[in-house]
């Protein structure tokens, strides 16, 4: 008798944050390359929050800077709501401005991330590394220009997921899954990249392997939560993330390509 029952195949073997960590500590060029990144970010980062908070403060700063008289009861109502609006003003103001600067790190130096992912994915691979786009002047280019397209549609997601907290009950697992699966794509778009994907595919491959990249982007997500110091918590952790996701994104590609 005929066995008509489908197989399912076993998923693509994962390999954990400690054996990417390993990895990436047994390679000096890795490593040192890394170390750069992280100045690299550090200073990006430094420079657009510096820039971002002195042009804000450069529109409201005549308004703070004039403190409303405390003339009776009414005078010392005004100011108190004035002080109120003014430490809501600066602690959303540095919020935003960390996170806008940090987009444009990430933006900037999606190309230096792209070349790590691409080291560390040959060294990996070694003999059956195969090679895709060639690294130019043109491809650097486009490589610089899907990081700004992941940084814009990182602002489009802040603001979902800024919508999704009025959510009662709900907003909040669902702000932690869009943090989840952002962070996954900006991971995702490192080994991707050499192989010159638009975001469309890159989002479609998240569609597809939603689970693998849930346990890429929680990490991360988890880091990013931390306030005001989660940008060199994430700086921090840049290199080796790119290089945890490389790993499994060409682990996840090969078992692909075998069952089709």
């Amino acid at each position: 008798m005929k066995n008509n029952t489908k197989q399912i195949s076993a998923p693509a073997k994962w390999l954990p944050l400690s054996y990417s960590l390993a990895f990436l500590l047994r390679s000096k060029r890795l490593m040192a390359w890394s170390a750069m990144l992280i100045l690299v970010t550090f200073a990006f980062t430094w420079a657009g929050y510096a820039i971002t908070v002195d042009f804000v403060d450069g529109l409201t700063g005549s308004f703070f800077l004039a403190e409303p008289e405390t003339n009776g009861i009414w005078g010392w109502t005004k100011y108190l709501g004035w002080e109120v609006m003014h430490w809501f003003f600066l602690i959303i103001s540095r919020i935003v401005a960390f996170y806008l600067a940090f987009l444009l790190a990430y933006s900037l130096s999606a190309p230096g991330y792209v070349f790590l992912s691409t080291a560390a994915e040959k060294k990996h691979e070694g003999l059956e590394f195969e090679a895709d786009a060639a690294l130019n002047v043109k491809g650097l280019l486009i490589d610089l220009w899907e990081g700004l397209k992941i940084g814009m549609f990182g602002i489009v997601v802040t603001i979902g997921a800024l919508m999704a907290n009025f959510i009662p009950g709900v907003g909040q697992i669902v702000v932690f899954l869009l943090y989840c699966y952002y962070s996954a794509l900006m991971f995702v778009d490192y080994p991707s990249s050499r192989r010159r994907w638009s975001l469309k595919r890159k989002i479609s491959w998240l569609r597809t392997h939603n689970k693998q990249a849930f346990r890429l982007g929680v990490f991360p997500a988890i880091v990013s939560m931390v306030p005001v110091l989660n940008i060199f918590f994430i700086a921090l952790l840049f290199p080796l993330m790119t290089v945890h996701c490389t790993l499994n994104f060409v682990a996840i590609e090969k078992h692909d390509k075998t069952e089709t």
